[in-house]
């Protein structure tokens, strides 16, 4: 299925006639409106205005079209803001109240706003929750983006001192959770608890973490109730979200989730990619400058799977070059056609691109699109097309996602964790995170993301790349699995407070793995030293513990002989980071001993199954030969991949390729 973001309230409506033929002759079915559209909804205090917004649901669904709405929670108008200046939220690294006239200008510890949320949603609902073109909605847009998780307002502070007292039992228990003994920082009393920000230098860690969970508990809370009102008069319609990653917004994705029907994303793979390797080489970037980089469009593609571990959308869906990133390149020939069909093949039901045209005015009028201003179609049409025949051909929507036998958890907390306490400025819990997935998918492994939560029967190898607070009932699980695991450096180091283990990291971790963290030393991004394992020298870098081994088995040692990597029964612990180039040995082992199938076929060459269909995608320049047997059963392509083009044949579901 196809969709596209439209703004319907952007151009006259004699052209909405045309605009919904259009969409209609290129195959779409969906088409997602009302994000940013309050101000048109509700031109002044109390006074509605639907007419507009009844004629573009009738023209769109006159041409077969079905319409996905959005709460136009995320863009509050100005005379909302002039009525309850304290909607606006405070930069908490400046205390400067952030204004009107961009998007996301809202505090979510604002009662006012909360309620005036819901009330125009309720409005919204209640017209359209029985609607016959209406099939769905979609919650805000993109929730926290641009750094907004975070409010050093009063509505906060007042909020998280109220959060705080619900938290802990006490005064007292609050001051010895969060050692405020230290430099004197005891509070008397909950209403003495300011907000961890604007200090003269770091502020106590545990402060900083609670903070961090209360501001995460106000935008789910937030939402929760907004996905509430929908359901309570609109049924029967689905409710998703537009997700931006856990790693920008340092909120807990699986609780934003929780409530959903199903998730969804945005992907701007060149978008991403420039952010991403932001003082990358040069080299490097120009590798992937018009392609994204191999891994990081189905990154996020896997973690939005996981966050329900069934179908989502991709909401938005890069066409062209976009307008946000340091450096906005143009899509190489075939890109978009490839990105469509990379989605579908990690599990998306859906793929909306953004947007159906390109705005000739305000802030993303260089963002391109399927139309240009002039309505002339862009390169983009013609992919799409192409990409829409090719996966009829499939017939994609009878394949189930392909159930992954690896799996690596994620959750919000190693990211406050690394955020807080960084100890070296190498260490970055999302490029942690990427090193496992990315060497795991270049090896042709299928991986879910999934939280302490999940059920871990499903699964021959789990991997903790950064958990660094646990608890006994992860512990417990851990025992009771018949998985392999795989615990990255600083598993346990923390406890529920973000205090330091008096038995010494990794904690609880001990149980299964009876070691000790003697010390920790972190190095410079460009400082390296030796790691042998299995007759092989690799680099530890970054991040290096020194290990009391205990009777663990010893598998990998740094230079000077002692312990880097141990493992006790089907427990490994690494006590540093690594290269690339030990990721993918080590875990091409891992999996080998546990009977899940890898594949190296080339650095720019990836690998997905979805049911019984097997997909391959050249990242590189070149053409390339996939080995496969004589007897293949191609159904797009052939085994010469080539350059920046894909192939998909046919497997038994149980079967995956032969090596």
């Amino acid at each position: 299925m196809f969709g596209v973001c439209y703004y319907p309230e952007h151009w006259p409506s004699s052209q909405w006639e045309q605009d919904a033929q259009m969409m209609a002759e290129l195959g779409l079915t969906y088409v997602r409106i009302g994000e940013f559209a309050w101000s048109r909804l509700e031109p002044n205090p109390g006074e509605l205005d639907f007419a507009w917004l009844d004629q573009a649901i009738l023209t769109l669904n006159n041409a077969g079209l079905r319409v996905v709405i959005c709460t136009p929670t995320a863009t509050p108008p100005k005379w909302l803001i002039d009525q309850h200046p304290d909607i606006l939220p405070v930069d908490p690294n400046t205390g400067n109240t952030r204004g009107f006239g961009s998007r996301r200008h809202y505090d979510f510890s604002s009662i006012e706003f909360l309620q005036q949320s819901l009330r125009i949603t309720r409005e919204l609902a209640v017209r359209y929750g029985h609607h016959s073109g209406v099939v769905g909605w979609q919650t805000d847009n993109e929730l926290c983006c641009h750094d907004t998780a975070l409010s050093g307002s009063n509505n906060a502070r007042n909020a998280f001192q109220d959060w705080c007292s619900k938290y802990y039992s006490s005064i007292e228990k609050l001051n010895t959770d969060w050692g405020n003994v230290f430099w004197s920082m005891e509070y008397r009393d909950f209403s003495d608890i300011e907000l961890p920000i604007l200090a003269v230098t770091e502020t106590s860690p545990a402060h900083r973490l609670a903070y961090r969970r209360f501001s995460s508990d106000q935008v789910v809370n937030y939402h929760t109730l907004m996905v509430e009102e929908i359901r309570r008069h609109a049924p029967d319609q689905f409710i998703t979200h537009n997700f931006i990653p856990m790693n920008e917004t340092a909120v807990d994705n699986f609780a934003l989730a929780a409530p959903l029907d199903f998730t969804s994303y945005d992907n701007y793979p060149l978008g991403r990619t420039d952010l991403m390797l932001t003082g990358a080489p040069a080299d490097q970037l120009r590798r992937y400058m018009r392609t994204g980089h191999p891994d990081f469009a189905t990154y996020y593609h896997d973690q939005t799977r996981g966050l329900l571990n069934r179908g989502f959308w991709v909401m938005e869906q890069q066409p062209g070059p976009v307008n946000w990133a340091n450096n906005n390149p143009r899509p190489a020939p075939g890109m978009i056609r490839f990105w469509t069909i990379e989605a579908f093949a990690h599990g998306a039901d859906c793929v909306c691109y953004f947007r159906w045209r390109q705005a000739p005015f305000a802030q993303e009028q260089m963002h391109a699109g399927l139309l240009r201003p002039d309505n002339s179609k862009t390169e983009a049409w013609p992919e799409a097309e192409q990409a829409m025949a090719d996966l009829a051909k499939l017939d994609i929507a009878k394949q189930p996602s392909q159930s992954a036998s690896v799996a690596i958890i994620t959750g919000v907390q190693g990211l406050w964790v690394s955020d807080i306490e960084k100890q070296g400025e190498a260490y970055d819990f999302n490029n942690v995170q990427f090193s496992y997935y990315s060497a795991l998918r270049e090896l042709g492994v299928t991986v879910d993301f999934i939280s302490v939560d999940t059920d871990f029967s499903p699964y021959a190898l789990i991997i903790a790349p950064s958990l660094p607070i646990i608890d006994s009932a992860f512990v417990e699980k851990c025992k009771t699995s018949c998985a392999d695991f795989i615990f990255g450096p600083r598993t346990g180091a923390k406890t529920s407070e973000f205090g330091y283990p008096t038995d010494l990291p990794p904690g609880l971790l001990q149980s299964l793995v009876p070691i000790r963290v003697l010390s920790v030393e972190t190095l410079r991004e460009d400082f390296t030293e030796t790691l042998s394992w299995n007759g092989n020298h690799y680099e530890s870098c970054r991040w290096r513990e020194q290990l009391d081994a205990g009777n663990t088995e010893v598998i990998a040692k740094y230079h000077n002989d002692e312990p880097a990597i141990v493992r006790s029964g089907p427990f490994t612990y690494l006590g540093t980071l690594t290269n690339r180039d030990f990721l993918l040995d080590f875990l091409q082992q891992q999996c080998d001993h546990k009977g899940v199938l890898t594949y190296r076929f080339g650095e720019d060459i990836r690998v997905s199954q979805r049911g019984s269909l097997m997909f391959a995608f050249n990242y590189s320049k070149q053409a390339q030969l996939l080995p496969l047997a004589a007897d293949t059963q191609w159904l797009i392509g052939s085994a010469t991949l080539q350059p920046h083009g894909l192939a998909v044949w046919q497997v038994s579901v149980q079967t995956a390729l032969t090596k």
